[in-house]
């Protein structure tokens, strides 16, 4: 019995290839596909749109799990840029050309592995390999989750496995 709530095998074929694809072939690297199919996996289990906290619902959204605040960071310090105009323009697709909002990555999985991944496309370093689970689930937590956040690297490598095989 799988932990997953989604089938990641058709999550990662028919929402982050395509997700991913559509915003160049920059960012739709086998290893990218991984990597974001293992951020969902890890920190939803492809279970919850909206954090589960024990005194009802955290601040992130979406499978991926984005708080507001990296969402509007993402906007506002990197996708807003004039150089960054045409993969801005295709995000803003996924979500009609409504105005970037982060409650729109709990009901619209395209927008929201975009977003997981214009996150991971910020940072310097380069992506792990595509079949490095080692290094996605040390990446995911130094580069998605944080040092301060909860995050095990360790624990969460199974999930990065599991991504990569699906």
């Amino acid at each position: 019995m799988s932990i997953y709530g989604l089938d990641p095998g058709q999550v990662k074929n028919f929402i982050v290839v395509p997700t991913l694809t559509a915003m160049g072939s920059q960012f739709a690297s086998i290893a990218a596909i991984n990597l974001v199919l293992g951020i969902a996996m890890a920190e939803s289990q492809l279970r919850y749109v909206r954090q589960r906290t024990n005194g009802g619902y955290g601040r992130a959204r979406g499978l991926c799990q984005m708080e507001p605040d990296t969402h509007n960071d993402c906007w506002t310090n990197w996708l807003d840029a004039p150089s960054q105009a045409s993969v801005a323009r295709v995000i803003r697709g996924f979500i009609g050309n409504l105005t970037p909002d982060a409650d729109l990555m709990i009901s619209n999985q395209a927008y929201d592995f975009a977003m997981a991944r214009i996150k991971c496309w910020r940072d310097r370093g380069p992506l792990p390999a595509w079949n490095d689970p080692v290094g996605m689930s040390a990446f995911h937590k130094r580069v998605y989750n944080t040092a301060g956040g909860a995050a095990d690297a360790s624990a969460n490598v199974v999930h990065f496995k599991a991504a990569i095989a699906a």
